[in-house]
């Protein structure tokens, strides 16, 4: 069985810890991921080391290896828009399927205050934990970029 740990301003990894988790998460996103600086800012903000209004990470541990990492954002709004943003989560490709992603959604879920906003690509088979859980499609997002 893994264990888990959750990172937040009170409690922050240190620098290599952090390196290592942001590692992890480039390593295993895979073709669903962004550059590394981007996941770096992600954690930056979930951690408060840049100005923002928070979050967490919730790592998995499997014999003291990680084996799944979720990174959550505060958004600093409620109702119209959710109060968190689920920004990553990854298992270790060694390790899918063997109910990381799904215990770490459900802790994620509790650990949370207040709705929760993820964004997923149609064809990312991960679509269908997040709708096993209570996730349900509101709208198609469009963005504009400038």
């Amino acid at each position: 069985m893994f264990q888990t740990k959750v990172f937040n301003i009170t409690d922050k990894p240190n620098l290599k810890e952090k390196d290592k988790l942001i590692d992890f998460l480039f390593d295993n996103l895979q073709e669903y991921g962004d550059p590394k600086s981007d996941i770096e800012k992600a954690v930056d903000y979930a951690l408060e080391e840049t100005p923002s209004f928070g979050g967490f990470l919730l790592v998995s541990y499997l014999e003291n290896e990680i084996s799944g990492v979720v990174v959550v954002n505060q958004t600093g709004m409620k109702d119209y828009i959710p109060e968190n943003i689920l920004v990553y989560i990854a298992t270790h490709k060694n390790h899918r399927g063997e109910g990381i992603g799904k215990s770490l959604m459900q802790q994620t879920i509790e650990l949370a205050k207040g709705n929760i906003a993820l964004h997923v690509e149609p064809e990312n088979p991960a679509r269908f934990l997040y709708e096993k859980v209570g996730f349900s499609s509101k709208y198609i997002e469009m963005r504009l970029k400038k």
